[in-house]
């Protein structure tokens, strides 16, 4: 019986790793050749940021350019103090404005998923309608011109604030799979819908408030809108804005250079488009591996159930 038991494994284990041999390798290498061509863009975005502008004109982007340049960071971080001034109101922009956004997010979604609500459709109808009609720029603005939302802080975390009715809804489907007993044995116990939202449905609901979470994230950190329509100082300037302006510049530098004939110093319009990508796309980079897991998860779930 021993032997029959020994060589039964052994034959297990040479089977799975037959299994492993033909059938992992084969998709680990269809995973792989495809990770490496969704990698492709960045690395020529990158060759593309430190080649000469003149290459650039002549041969076009390319994986390996002719004569390197690190010209388009230097015109970037040449204001050094300004570009790290922006990036430090950026990060405090995106982490402030992102809690936030998630905190009611996730209490408005615990109220529409509350079955005990009254009227709770109606209130659902009425996150939903301004998600299909907009009121336009110009009532955007006299709100946060009568609020006070100009050059401050402010002005760049509440006009974003206003969480996405999608999102709501997504946390609210992942919400209302929660069994109602666990509202119902809080309640017993003594704990009001507050204690109730923070301290039972968040840390059940994290994969989908981590999903929105990165939604929200992406929003503020590349937001620039706010900041051209709310901001004249120049030391609340985010990143993305100072980038932009001074893409516009050397634009602007350029196209005189083209209708006066001279030449003598080339501005590099196309490798600093590129070297912005990859000053601005870095903190985003850093903050995506620690929500993956969680991505997928809140996405599928959230959009399925309910």
């Amino acid at each position: 019986m021993k032997r029959n038991i020994k060589q039964k494994k052994k034959t297990m284990v040479v089977t799975m790793k037959k299994r492993f041999t033909w059938s992992y390798f084969f998709i680990g290498g269809v995973i792989l050749v495809f990770a490496l061509i969704c990698l492709l863009p960045m690395v020529l975005t990158f060759m593309v940021s430190i080649t000469d502008e003149t290459s650039i004109t002549r041969n076009g982007y390319s994986f390996f350019p002719k004569k390197l340049s690190l010209y388009a960071y230097k015109l970037i971080f040449q204001g050094g103090s300004d570009v790290i001034r922006s990036y430090f109101i950026s990060i405090f922009v995106t982490v402030v404005g992102t809690l936030l956004a998630i905190v009611i997010t996730g209490l408005a979604a615990y109220t529409l998923a509350n079955k005990k609500v009254k009227y709770r459709n109606l209130l659902g109808m009425y996150f939903f309608i301004p998600m299909v009609f907009g009121s336009g720029i110009v009532p955007w603005y006299l709100i946060c011109d009568m609020l006070h939302l100009r050059n401050n802080l402010l002005a760049l975390i509440i006009p974003g604030l206003l969480f996405n009715t999608f999102n709501m809804f997504l946390v609210r489907n992942f919400m209302s799979s929660l069994p109602d007993s666990l509202r119902e044995s809080a309640t017993i116990d003594g704990a009001n819908d507050m204690v109730i939202a923070l301290k039972i449905y968040f840390p059940l609901t994290v994969p989908a408030l981590a999903t929105v979470g990165l939604f929200y994230g992406l929003g503020y950190w590349n937001d620039w809108w706010n900041a051209v329509m709310l901001v004249d100082n120049e030391k609340l300037y985010p990143v993305q804005y100072l980038l932009l302006q001074l893409k516009s510049q050397i634009s602007m530098l350029k196209d005189l250079q083209y209708l006066s004939g001279t030449s003598s110093a080339v501005a590099p319009a196309e490798s600093l488009k590129m070297a912005t990508a990859i000053v601005t796309i870095g903190p985003i980079v850093l903050l995506y591996p620690f929500l993956q897991k969680y991505y997928v998860k809140g996405l599928v779930v959230g959009s399925v159930k309910g």
